[in-house]
Order: C-alpha cells, then structure tokens, then sequence
C-alpha cells in the first residue's frame, strides 16, 4: 500500500471518527464497551494488570496494535514512574478474530464477545506501589469507528501479611492499624477453623454433641440412614455459615470491611462490640436472638426431610449464638484485614470445625463417651475468653486513641491494664474468683478442692504474662510484645534512661539538629528504640531534607504508622541490632512520615489539595499519605526510600517489611555507597 493511499484511509478514519463522536453525543444505547481493572499476583516476582472488556452485541472492539499495517487499534499507556517494572509485552485471554474492513479497506483484528488483557508488572512479594495509566481503546459500531480512553488506579498489594492505608475519598484519609495487616485467605480459613474448634467447647455448642447425634442414630431407621442425617445436619451448619459470610462479602463488597478495620471511628466500635462480648463472657448476661424467632425456627425442625434436618442446624445456629456471636463477630474484624473472600473463607472455616464432630461422631457412635460431661468446665472456658475479649478490646480503644492524639490509653495506663486483666484471669483459672454460674471446684478423695493440670498450666501462663509486662511500667521495652503496646513516647517516666533521652552519637559540627517542626505534638509517638538509643528523627520531609543537604548526608524516608504492628517490629528487630544502629544515627537523616495521624494539622497556608486522595490535605498524616502514593506509588508501612540532596532516588525501589538483619544492612550500605557516589 503506498503513502498516498494511506494518508486518504487515514483522514478518512479520522472523518468516521468525529462523526462518531458527535453521533455517541446523542446516543441511548447500552454501552458499547464495559471495561473494568483488577490486579493478580502470578509469581513472586510478577503482578498481572488484568484489563476485562465485555462487548455489547454487534460491536467489534480492536485489538492492540500488532505492526505499522494496524490502522485501528486499542493501547496500553502507564505512568512514567513504572518504566522498570513494565518488562514484557501484553497477552490476551479471549476468541479474536481477522478481517479486512470495507470501510478501511484494511486488515484488522477484533473481539465481538469479551477479553482480558493481561500486562505483566515487575513486583515482588513485599513491594507495593500504585499502578496508574489509562486504556485507549477503538471499536466499531455499525458504520463508526469511536475511540475512548479510560484511567485507571491499580494498587499492588503486598502478598505477606502488611500493614495496608486504604485511602477513602470522603472525609478523611483511614489509619493504618498495625494489627490489622492484611491476611491471606488461607490465615483467615485456618483463623475461623480454630475460632469453629474454640467455639466447640463453649457450653451452648459442647453439649449439644452427644444429644444430636445420638437422636440421629437412634431415631433412624438403619445406622446408615443416622449417618447421613447426621452429615446432612453437618453440611447444613456449614451451608448457613458460610451462607453469612458470602452475604457480608455481597454486601459490604471486597473494600469496606478493610476500610472500616482502619478507621478510628470503626476502632472504638469494635471495642465497644468487644467489651460487650468480653463482659456477656464473664456471665453479666446473654447475647441471644429473639426467642420468637427460635422458636419459629424450632418449629419447622424434624427429621421427616433433609429440610427439617436443616431447620435442625439452623435451630443449633440461633440457640447457640450467646456462645457463638461473640466469637464469628471477633472473626469478622479479623476477615476484615483479608481479601474479597475473607468473610466468606472465614465463615466455611469457622462451620467446617463447628459441624465436623456431628459427621464424625455418627461414624462412630461408640466414641461419644470420650467427650465426658460437660460440667462447670466449659463455663471456665467461656469466662476464660471473656478476660481475652477485655484485653482486646483495650487495644482497639488505643488504635483509636493513637490515632487522634487523646492520651486516654499511655503506655503505662494500658500496660497496668492488661497486668491486672490476666492477673485476675490467673486468680480466675486457680479458682480464687467465681462468677454467678460457675460450679464447685472438684473434690478430691478427702473431700478438698482441687484444680485440673491443664488449668494449673493456663495460670501458669496467665501470671507470668502478666509478670513479664510489668516492667514496662518503668520502660521496659517489652520486645515480645512491643508492636501492641503504645509507643514509648506516650511514657510518662522511663527509668532505663532515668527519665531523660539519651543524646545522640554525634557531636560537634555533625550534630543532628533538634527537630522543630511537629515534634511537640509527635514526640510522644516516637518508639522504643528511638527513644532508648537517643536516635534523632524528624516529623516533617522539608525539614528533614534540609537537614540532609546541611549535613551532606543521605535521606531515609520511613514511611510508619503510629499503630503499625510490623513497623515496630522492623524497628525492635532490625534497628536495634548495633551495626545497623550504628549507620542509622551517623551515616543517614531519618524522616520518620506518620500516615496515620489526623489529630496533628500543618499550617493552614500550608493545606492544598491532593488528587491521590481527591480531598484537601489537612492533617500531617493526609500529608505523608498523600507523598507515599502520589511520589512513590506505594501505600503500605513500613517503606523505605533513600534520597540523595536533589530527591532523587539513591536505590530505585523501596524497601518493605522484612525483619531480615543482613538484608537491611546490605540495603544501607548501598544507598550510602550510591550517595557518595552521586557526589551530593
């Protein structure tokens, strides 16, 4: 085909297509090309961008373009900031097909039902970072030929259990809360499998074992038809149960139960939901559905049908759910932190244990005798998770608290807390405290109480948990537990520095300068090991970047979480260890960028408006957000990234979380070798 011939059908595409576009104007039509975007992790080096296109009927939407012949063709276009993380070409998943266009009087490849584009992006496992670029795409629709374009906004996750921000386009930006890192489905299915196992031997679900089974396989007419009753009883229960989960992820979608887990406001309802539950544990009173409805329920019971069977376990459901809600609620908060099927995997999980002795006892009746009486001792368990659910709920008020900057719940006030919450759980278990439905303690051969071995054990545990917090109250660091406590900062008194921060390693004209900037409003949450090693960090980037062009050092930007579980546990195991300590305080200015905090506002001449979080920027936490995703496209905690005096990146990825000493180490040691290099 020679030029002259390619410039008409080229001008004559262009014609079609402002024709088109006035024509798609006025259009009522369904729309011709629903496209949608979702992200698949492939490998542990490899993230598909996976772009789905359903085609209305009698539209051909074109492929991507192939070679210089293509006159109409759809395109990928990414942000300059993925250049290296794009290594490899497109593929596609769908029927496409070949045909010279009259119109054109050219060749074309096209799809008339669905496809899914697939955009291969470099990323490891730890990374996580914001995918932005837009579809271009052409079809044909009749005798037209309309283009469109299309944006969109991917995050990378990352595939280990990370702390995560989900940005909210409404009012405020979310907290990152360390504990609520996200989890794979696999960790939420074995989560709900043991919260299924726990809510076995709670008195509503224990005893109802032997009972149900032995109706089965008395009842029945033959021990085989008792089996499968009593297996259809079991598929009944996880049928109702996962059923609940598939409805909560319907619902409330595969976001909104994140978004809600990392919300201060959500915090302070899950702990009144937990000090509600921790105190219905303790026997104050019962947490059940009305008693019309059970009974209603009860009614349509029977064993004439497989539909009575399943009223049956819908009975056990509804009766049990004293015992039960307390324990699918907390397993709930914690699918939140999953993924789109983590209610519904937790759910299956949680029935799967629940009605798997129901199956396996009708197999063998004869073994029913194992579980022994029911007794007082499944009233202990119940108590026993009621000072668990205290203790929790303690911290969902101080994932609140942090955030918003009310010191209701320093350090010391929640470490006495929890002190006294398992030490009266250790008395509990030894039988010093009764609650109004525990039984009598057991009597021996000479009519004197006794304790079981196993709760002997639990006490055991339970006083020296409570023992080893203790010296947190003077400043401990309390490394086994440092991630769920408050920051050191919130301390009042620290004793291991007697009440005064250490000074920092440097000295004369390399000393690191006081940090002005927030620090007044910050420095309560700085951690342990800050504080413990006189480390000097700053709260704002500007000022800490100017601190490094003053002093001719390399910038560290850590972008943290005031509640963020694996930040503290890079800084309690990697920070701390003295080769990377040692570089940290004489070779590097840390900014240390809070994502989570909205208590503390910048300067009103300083506020502006962020497209990342399609809001005006307020607070210093909206603030450190809005910089991770818009300059660094990531949004987990905690990121590393190293800058030298002109902000250019002295390592082009960012470093997760990964607790690995040597790892951390050998990353310092690079960035400092580039630094110098740079001649910065």
């Amino acid at each position: 085909m020679n030029f002259r011939s390619r410039f008409f059908r080229a001008a004559a595409l262009v014609i079609l297509s402002l024709i088109s576009f006035q024509t798609s104007l006025f259009s009522q039509n369904q729309e011709p090309v629903k496209i949608t975007f979702d992200t698949e992790r492939i490998n542990d080096s490899t993230v598909n961008l996976n772009i789905h296109a359903k085609i209305a009927p009698g539209i051909r939407l074109f492929g991507l373009k192939t070679g210089e012949e293509d006159l109409v063709y759809s395109s990928i276009q990414f942000d300059s900031s993925l250049k290296n993380k794009i290594k490899a070409a497109p593929t596609f998943t769908g029927n496409i097909q070949k045909e010279t266009d009259p119109v054109l009087e050219s060749p074309t490849q096209f799809f008339t039902d669905s496809v899914v584009w697939h955009q291969p992006i470099h990323a490891l496992l730890a990374d996580s970072f914001l995918v932005t670029g837009n579809l271009s795409y052409m079809y044909k629709d009749g005798e037209e030929f309309p283009s469109k374009e299309e944006g969109f906004q991917e995050f990378v996750l990352p595939s280990s259990p990370i702390n995560s921000t989900t940005i909210e386009s409404t009012d405020e930006v979310s907290t990152t809360v360390g504990n609520v890192g996200r989890l794979s489905t696999l960790k939420i299915f074995l989560l709900g499998f043991l919260g299924g196992l726990i809510a076995l031997i709670t008195p509503c679900v224990y005893s109802m074992i032997p009972i149900t089974v032995s109706f089965f396989t008395k009842r029945s007419a033959t021990p085989q038809q008792g089996i499968r009753n009593a297996i259809s009883y079991a598929l009944s229960i996880i049928f109702i149960f996962t059923l609940l989960g598939f409805l909560i992820t319907v619902i409330f979608g595969p976001d909104a139960l994140n978004v809600l887990s990392t919300n201060w406001i959500a915090n302070l309802v899950f702990f009144a939901i937990f000090l509600v539950f921790g105190i219905s544990f303790l026997g104050a009173f019962d947490i059940s559905l009305p008693s019309s409805f059970a009974n209603k329920v009860d009614s349509k019971s029977g064993t004439t049908s497989y539909l009575g069977i399943f009223f049956m376990a819908l009975t056990l459901v509804v009766v049990s759910f004293s015992c039960t809600g307390p324990i699918i609620g907390n397993l709930l908060v914690l699918a939140a932190r999953g993924s789109y099927f983590g209610p519904l995997m937790g759910m299956f999980g949680f029935s799967l244990a629940l009605g798997l002795p129901f199956a396996l006892f009708a197999f063998f009746p004869s073994k029913l005798n194992i579980l022994g009486k029911s007794g007082g001792w499944l009233n202990a368990v119940k108590v026993t998770l009621g000072f668990l659910e205290l203790a929790l709920a303690l911290k969902f008020l101080s994932n609140a608290d942090l955030a918003m900057g009310w010191r209701i719940l320093d350090r010391e006030v929640f470490i006495v807390l929890w002190v006294v919450i398992f030490l009266l759980l250790g008395f509990y278990l030894l039988g010093k405290l009764r609650f109004h439905h525990d039984d009598e303690l057991p009597k021996n051969d000479f009519g004197i109480s006794y304790i079981s071995i196993p709760r002997l054990f639990l006490s055991i545990i339970s006083f020296a948990f409570a023992l080893y917090m203790i010296p947190g109250l003077w400043g401990a660091p309390l490394k086994k537990i440092s991630a769920f406590v408050p920051p050191m900062g919130t301390q009042d008194f620290n004793i291991t520095s007697g009440g005064i921060v250490a000074q920092s390693s440097t000295s004369g004209e390399d000393a690191l300068p006081h940090p002005e900037k927030y620090y007044e409003r910050m420095k309560m949450y700085e951690p342990a090991v800050v504080v413990k090693y006189g480390m000097t960090t700053y709260f704002d980037y500007d000022e800490a970047l100017a601190v490094a062009r003053k002093l001719k050092k390399p910038l560290m930007l850590d972008f943290t979480g005031v509640n963020c579980v694996n930040c503290r546990e890079m800084e309690g195991k990697v920070w701390i260890d003295p080769e990377i300590m040692k570089r940290l305080k004489n070779d590097f200015i840390i900014a240390s960028l809070y994502v989570d905090v909205h208590s503390v506002y910048i300067p009103k001449e300083d506020q502006y408006y962020s497209e990342a979080l399609k809001k005006t920027v307020k607070t210093l936490g909206e603030k450190n957000t809005d910089l991770q995703i818009s300059t660094y496209n990531a949004n987990t905690q905690p990121y590393y990234f190293f800058l030298d005096a002109n902000e250019k990146r002295l390592i082009p990825e960012g470093y997760g979380y990964d607790p690995s000493v040597e790892k951390f180490k050998n990353l310092l040691d690079e960035a400092l070798k580039n630094y110098k290099a740079s001649g910065s």
